[in-house]
This record gives structure tokens, C-alpha cells and sequence, in this order.
């Protein structure tokens, strides 16, 4: 194995008991309002949460958030009626969700990911920009054990990641294997990290995601995001075209099935935005891509939308049907 993609995937009895069924990618411009500082999109959240809670679990579920909100006077209310009847029937999920309006303008203003440690600038950013992305980690948490989803924040840093040249070098994943065996949802972040070459760098929750999915190979992959799927160009563009289906060969290359394009030459046109540290849409495309390589089908879509509940629900892994709006990347048959 590559030295610079060392990994523990082993549970406390070293085979896993419970296959994993689904990483769920929770784009940060879909659950936060990415143009004000630190905001969250309350009702995309809330309707994400919803959706991932009717995917996972069947039957009734009680709220696991016990916590008294600060600056609130509201007594948390505790359930009386659990019973103790086996989970059995819920599905294993993980999350990995990105930043949007939290840690972005931190990274971005420090320069966290391009590495200096040396430097107080880069030092404070770091710190900073930890705060920011784990005080969101809380509050997806939050949302999600709202649903009666047994969330657990895990921040890679926290959990011993590193990178070596801004690629993984070491991601013990035996964490969340065991959290995942025990029932529970880890949900992981984007993160800053130490990284052996250049001090410090910025984790990306797309490449978290494509090393998860490597290691415990779920049985689909969505990423939810702010826009309907991947587009030919800019989606605000005029004509801007949705890919329906992307098939990625074994190589690594890709390319587009449905529609077909008219101008066959074009190449499909990607913008990063100014502050986003990790590469937007042109990392979770090529993550997205060494999924397929995998053999596991990866769907993205528009976050809150009943497209992304059929997604969650695992509805798509046969046909596509043509009223479903999102881009499909598999690898090619």
C-alpha cells in the first residue's frame, strides 16, 4: 500500500458485523447561506435531516438532542416511552459534510491551505478556522439527532488524519468503523490537518468521502448540493446544459452519456469560487469519479428536493427514471 495512504479499517473484533449502506456528502452551499459569514440554512437542514432520518430508519423514532441551546430558557424535553426493541431494521449510514460560510473565510483569509505553520498568521488561522467548521459540526449533529438519528461528530484532526504534499497520509478509520458496528451515524467534516510536507492544509470533505467509500465500500454514494447536478457550465449561464449520466472508465476518465452533446468538442466548463479552499466542483467530480472506479454509483442532486429523498432512499440503483433531475456517476458497463 502507498505509504501516503496508510488506514485502519478494522472494528474492535476486526471484521465488520453491519454493511454500510450509504455516505451521504452534505454540500456546505447547500446546508449554509455560503455568501453571509457563519449562517446556516435552517429549512434546507431541516428537510435533510428529515430525509435522511425516513431513509434510515423505519418505524417510530424519538429525539436525541437533550441539550439546552445557549442564551435559550427552554427546558430540553426527554422521551418516557423508549422501549427496547432492537435497531435492527435501521440502515448504516455515515456523513461527511462540507463547510460553506464556516471555515472557508478562515482557511482563505490565513492561508491555512497552503501550509506555514511558522507563521502566527497561519497558526491563528488554523485555530480559527477549526472553530468554525467543528461549531457547525455541532450543529448538523444537532439537527440530525433531532430526527432520532444517532449522530456523532468526529473531526479528522481529532481523529489522528494527516496529509503528506495535501494527500492523505493517514487516516485511521477504525473509529468510525466501530461507531458504524454499534449503530451509530459518524458524521465527519472538512477539516484543517496537519499535513508532513508543507506543516498544514485544509481536508477536504470530498476526498474524505472517496477514502471512506474506498475502505468500506457503501452500497451508493449522494452528494447533496445547491444546484440540480453537474452542469456542461456555470448553471447560471444561459443554456447551461444538466448531465444526466457520467461514465467513468478504468482508467479514471470520464465522460458524458446522457444528454448527448450537441458540440461534442466543448469541454465541460467548472469555476471554483474565490474563497473555497478545497477546489468546489472540480474536486467532487474527480472524487466522485474514483468512487465509480469502485463500482459504486454515485448520485448528485439538489439538497431538500423530493430528488434527493428518492437519492437517499436508494431508488436509482436500477434505471434511471426520466422525471428524476441529478447527475448519475457510474462506471461504465
Amino acid at each position: 500500500m502507498d505509504q501516503r495512504h496508510e488506514s485502519s479499517a478494522t472494528s474492535a473484533s476486526g471484521t465488520a458485523t453491519k454493511p454500510l449502506h450509504c455516505i451521504v456528502k452534505l454540500g456546505g452551499a447547500a446546508i449554509t447561506c455560503k455568501n453571509e459569514l457563519e449562517t446556516i440554512n435552517e429549512d434546507n437542514l431541516n428537510v435533510v435531516s428529515a430525509q435522511l432520518r425516513q431513509a434510515m430508519i423505519s418505524g417510530p423514532f424519538h429525539g436525541m438532542d437533550w441539550s439546552r441551546r445557549p442564551g435559550s430558557l427552554e427546558i430540553p424535553t426527554v422521551a418516557d416511552n423508549f422501549d427496547d426493541q432492537s435497531e435492527s431494521g435501521s440502515k448504516k449510514f455515515i456523513v461527511v459534510h462540507g463547510a460553506g460560510s464556516f471555515g472557508h473565510f478562515q482557511a482563505s483569509k490565513s492561508g491555512v491551505h497552503k501550509g506555514g505553520l511558522s507563521k502566527p498568521l497561519v497558526k491563528s488561522g488554523f485555530v480559527a478556522t477549526r472553530i468554525s467548521v467543528t461549531s457547525l459540526n455541532l450543529e448538523i449533529v444537532r439537527a440530525l439527532a433531532k430526527e432520532g438519528i444517532p449522530s456523532i461528530g468526529m473531526s479528522p484532526f481529532s481523529c489522528g488524519w494527516s496529509t503528506c504534499e495535501r494527500n492523505i497520509a493517514v487516516a485511521d478509520i477504525s473509529t468510525v468503523f466501530k461507531a458504524i458496528d454499534t449503530g451509530f451515524v459518524p458524521v465527519l467534516h472538512g477539516d484543517a490537518v496537519l499535513d508532513n510536507s508543507q506543516g498544514c492544509t485544509i481536508l477536504s470533505g470530498d476526498v474524505i468521502i472517496r477514502h471512506l467509500a474506498e475502505h468500506l465500500r457503501p452500497e451508493y454514494v449522494v452528494f447533496l448540493t445547491d444546484v440540480l447536478g453537474v452542469y456542461d457550465r456555470p448553471p447560471t449561464e444561459p443554456h447551461a446544459v444538466l448531465l444526466r449520466e457520467i461514465a467513468v472508465q478504468e482508467d479514471g476518465s470520464w465522460s458524458v452519456l446522457k444528454p448527448k452533446l450537441q458540440d461534442t468538442s466543448r469541454q465541460v466548463e467548472i469555476t471554483v469560487s474565490a474563497h473555497d479552499t478545497t477546489g468546489g466542483m472540480v474536486t467532487k467530480i474527480a472524487e466522485a469519479a474514483m468512487i465509480a472506479k469502485l463500482g459504486i454509483d454515485v448520485y448528485i442532486v439538489k439538497a431538500a428536493t423530493d430528488y434527493s429523498a428518492r437519492a437517499l432512499n436508494g431508488h436509482l440503483r436500477e434505471d434511471i427514471p426520466n422525471d428524476w433531475l441529478g447527475t448519475v456517476i457510474r462506471l461504465a458497463k
